[in-house]
């Protein structure tokens, strides 16, 4: 009898052991496609550096893409979906409309690795890929990305609407939309320093050139000749001044001069709670480096698909 409970304690054991196994293998990973497809590093990497080397600026579109992927029900890929007859997708939200660039750019990341791992590798994750290694080209920080994630059948614009951070909202509002995420102040203020490459449309900046305070008044008036009160809405300016396509800290410099182009940059450092951030990160680029790959990583873990969760999309822009 004693044998009998004895073998069947050990075959519990074996059977939750296996689930455990088997939950954990579900979680991302950095060696995930190390037996399925252990090139798509290399291909993701070698077409960023030759995109970028033409197109510096898709870096900050990529990186963007990625962020608000992430911010939408999580990272799965959603973002790149075409509307069809059962959704509207996210590509027509406020913060994408005629702003979010680089589906191309994934288009071509997907056909390359579809000709050497075929159904294999995620769309969702051949965007975290491109948006680390392009970040890297671009002078900044690298870290370890974690794979495995699968991509979304669905896609909601009235999801991206509430859930994408506005450039109106201020810190308390940052901070709530960043805490819904599982994202610290820290994460929040590193995060935005991404904004040390790009460019934003003068519909996102005309608020604060024209109603803040808290901006320098020859910054406001150097850039209302760009971005009149009305009209003029698709003019670019540079979120960074002096280095819109190198990954630096100039975008905490510029903050403690008052010369963040959004009200939500400038926020950061409007003397509230995040301002010993803002000044750290502009005094020392290594401490913004090192906290925005912790930062990355955590959001590039927002509620992944894995498991059987989703699918593994051939083409980015469709459900199979």
């Amino acid at each position: 009898m004693a044998k009998a409970w004895s073998l069947l304690l050990l075959l519990i054991i074996l059977v939750f052991g296996a689930f455990v196994e088997g939950s954990h293998g579900s979680k991302l990973s950095q060696n995930y496609y190390k037996s399925t497809c252990p090139q798509v590093l290399s291909i993701v990497k070698a077409k960023t550096e030759s995109t970028l080397k033409k197109k510096p600026r898709m870096g900050a579109s990529l990186l963007r893409l990625h962020f608000h992927d992430c911010f939408v029900n999580g990272c799965d890929g959603s973002i790149l979906l075409d509307d069809n007859s059962t959704f509207i997708g996210e590509k027509t939200a406020l913060a994408n409309n005629n702003s979010a660039r680089g589906f191309e750019l994934v288009d071509d990341f997907k056909a390359e690795v579809e000709k050497t791992c075929p159904g294999v590798v995620s769309c969702a994750d051949i965007l975290a890929i491109a948006t680390r290694d392009s970040t890297v080209v671009l002078g900044g920080p690298s870290w370890k990305v974690k794979l495995g994630r699968r991509d979304s059948i669905t896609a909601s614009r009235a999801d991206a609407n509430k859930f994408i951070p506005a450039p109106s909202f201020t810190l308390s509002a940052l901070k709530s939309n960043f805490h819904a995420q599982g994202l610290s102040l820290k994460d929040l203020v590193a995060l935005s320093g991404a904004h040390t490459i790009g460019l934003a449309r003068c519909t996102t900046f005309r608020a604060h050139i024209y109603n803040d305070s808290n901006i320098d008044p020859s910054f406001a008036k150097s850039l209302q000749h760009k971005c009149p009160r009305n009209g003029k809405d698709n003019i670019h300016r540079r979120l960074d001044l002096r280095t819109p396509i190198t990954f630096d800290n100039f975008y905490f410099r510029n903050l403690l001069k008052k010369k963040g182009l959004l009200r939500s940059d400038q926020e950061l450092f409007n003397d509230k709670s995040a301002d010993s951030l803002v000044k750290k990160y502009a005094a020392d680029s290594s401490k913004f480096f090192k906290q925005f790959t912790k930062s990355m990583i955590k959001m590039s873990n927002i509620k992944p698909l894995t498991g059987n969760s989703g699918q593994i999309r051939i083409n980015c822009r469709k459900v199979n």
